[in-house]
C-alpha cells in the first residue's frame, strides 16, 4: 500500500470524527444565521422594540467571540475531551432557553448561553480532530473538512428560516431553534457515548506522550512558553502571520455577507432574484469550500491559495470598476464566493492546528477567533456607511486592499511553514 493509499484509508477511518466536529460547526453557523434569519419573527411575536433586537444580535456575537477566548481556559480547567463532549449539551440548554422564551430578557440569556458554547466549541472541536488525527496529513484533510459543514449550517438555516417564515407569531423561529436544540443534543451524545471516539481519544493522547518523550521534553507545554520561549521568534511570526491573514479575510467575509443582496437589489434585481441568487452563491460557496477540502493535506494546498486570494482580489476590482448591470454583479460576486472559499477560513483552520502545539491549539485559534470577532463587530458600526451607493466603488477598492493584505501575510505564512519544515508543498 503507497502512502496516499494509507492517507485516504486513515482519514475514512478518522472522518466520523471529523463530521461530529463539523456538526459543531453547522451548530455555530446555524445560530448566527438562525437568530439573522428570524429576528424580526422574534420582534414581532415577542413585541421587541428595535433597540432590544440590535441588543440580542449584539450579544450574540460578543458571546461567540467571548466563548472563544475562553475557549483555552476551559480546556485546561475541564480537560480537552470533556469540554469537546459536552459544550453541546449547553448550547442545547440555551437553544431551548430561546424556544420557551416569552420576553426579551430570556430570549436574550438562550442566545448568550448558546453563544458562549458555540464559540468555545469551534477551536476546542479542531483541536481534538488535530489531537487524534494519526498524522499531519490526515489532520489538514480532516480539518479542513469541518469548513464543509459550516457552509452546510447557513444553507440550511436560511432553508429553515425561509419555509418557517409564515407561520404566526415567533412559532417559525422556536421551530429553527428547537431543530438547533435537537442537532446540538444527538451531537451530545455521539461525541460523550461513542466508544470508538473513546479509543480514538486515548491513542492520540499516547502518542502525544510518545512525541513527548522521544523530545525529552520535561517542561510543560503553554501558551507562556510557547511564545516566550525559546522559539518564541518563531511561533510569534506564526501567531501574526495567521491573525492578520484570518482578521482581513474575515472582516471582508462579514461585511460583504451584510451587503451582498443590497448590491444586487441597487443593480435592479427583485427582492426574489437577489435571496434566490443567495441561496445559489452559498450552493457555489459550499463547493469550493469541498474543492478546497480535497487538497487540503497535499501538494497542490499553496496552488489553491493563491488561485482563491487571487480571484478575491480581481472581484472586488471587479465590482469596484463594473457598471450597475446587474449579470456582471452576479458573476463577479460568484468569483468572488469561490475565491473566499478556497483561500479562506478553511485554510486559516489548517495553518493553525499545523503551527502550533496540540497543548496550545484551543487557546491560540480561540484568541484569534474572539480577537476577530471583536474588530468584525466594531467595523459593523460604520458598514453602514460603506454600503451606500455613492461609498460602494470606493469600499470595493478598499476590500481589495484588505485582501491584498491577507495575500502578502498568508505568503508569509506559507514561507515560515517551509522554512520550519512543518509541510514539503
Amino acid at each position: 500500500m503507497n502512502n496516499g493509499e494509507t492517507s485516504t484509508s486513515m482519514v475514512k477511518k478518522y472522518r466520523p470524527l471529523a463530521v461530529a466536529a463539523g456538526i459543531g460547526s453547522i451548530l455555530g453557523s446555524g445560530i448566527i444565521v438562525g437568530l439573522s434569519a428570524t429576528i424580526t419573527v422574534w420582534q414581532n411575536g415577542l413585541g421587541l422594540t428595535n433597540s432590544q433586537v440590535g441588543i440580542i444580535s449584539g450579544a450574540l456575537t460578543f458571546a461567540i467571540a467571548i466563548g472563544s477566548l475562553l475557549a483555552g481556559q476551559i480546556t485546561k480547567s475541564f480537560g480537552l475531551v470533556k469540554s469537546f463532549n459536552w459544550l453541546n449539551l449547553i448550547y442545547a440548554i440555551g437553544a431551548l432557553i430561546c424556544v420557551f422564551s416569552n420576553n426579551y430578557i430570556m430570549l436574550l440569556i438562550g442566545v448568550i448561553i448558546t453563544g458562549l458554547a458555540s464559540g468555545a466549541d469551534l477551536p476546542i472541536s479542531l483541536t481534538v480532530v488535530s489531537h487524534d488525527a494519526p498524522d499531519d496529513k490526515t489532520s489538514a484533510s480532516l480539518v479542513s473538512s469541518t469548513q464543509i459543514f459550516w457552509q452546510i449550517g447557513v444553507f440550511m438555516s436560511y432553508v429553515c428560516a425561509f419555509i418557517v417564515s409564515k407561520m404566526a407569531g415567533a412559532s417559525g423561529a422556536r421551530i429553527v431553534f428547537s431543530i438547533l436544540a435537537i442537532f446540538a443534543l444527538i451531537t451530545w451524545a455521539w461525541r460523550t457515548f461513542s466508544t470508538k471516539f473513546r479509543a480514538f481519544h486515548e491513542e492520540g493522547e499516547q502518542r502525544r506522550i510518545d512525541r513527548e518523550a522521544a523530545s525529552q521534553t520535561t517542561e510543560k507545554v503553554s501558551i507562556k512558553t510557547v511564545l516566550a520561549g525559546a522559539n518564541k521568534g518563531r511561533f510569534m511570526a506564526f501567531f501574526f502571520s495567521i491573525l492578520i491573514f484570518y482578521v482581513c479575510w474575515n472582516l471582508l467575509a462579514n461585511t460583504f455577507g451584510q451587503f451582498q443582496t443590497f448590491t444586487l437589489v441597487q443593480a435592479h434585481a427583485s427582492q426574489s432574484f437577489a435571496t434566490g441568487a443567495g441561496i445559489v452563491l452559498n450552493f457555489i460557496s459550499l463547493l469550493a469550500t469541498m474543492a478546497f477540502a480535497s487538497v487540503a493535506g497535499g501538494k497542490y494546498r499553496n496552488k489553491f491559495f493563491l488561485v482563491g486570494i487571487t480571484v478575491q482580489f480581481l472581484a472586488m476590482l471587479g465590482l469596484a470598476m463594473s457598471s450597475h448591470s446587474l449579470w456582471p454583479i452576479v458573476i463577479t460576486i460568484g468569483c468572488y464566493n469561490i475565491g473566499n472559499n478556497i483561500a479562506g477560513e478553511a485554510m486559516y483552520k489548517v495553518w493553525t492546528q499545523e503551527a502550533f502545539p496540540v497543548e496550545v491549539r484551543a487557546s491560540v485559534q480561540g484568541f484569534i477567533n474572539g480577537f476577530s470577532r471583536v474588530c468584525c463587530g466594531l467595523f459593523a458600526l460604520i458598514t453602514p456607511a460603506l454600503v451606500v451607493p455613492s461609498a460602494i466603488r470606493n469600499t470595493m477598492f478598499g476590500f481589495a486592499a484588505i485582501v491584498f493584505i491577507s495575500f502578502v501575510a498568508g505568503l508569509t505564512m506559507m514561507r515560515l511553514e517551509k522554512k520550519h519544515g512543518i509541510n514539503n508543498f
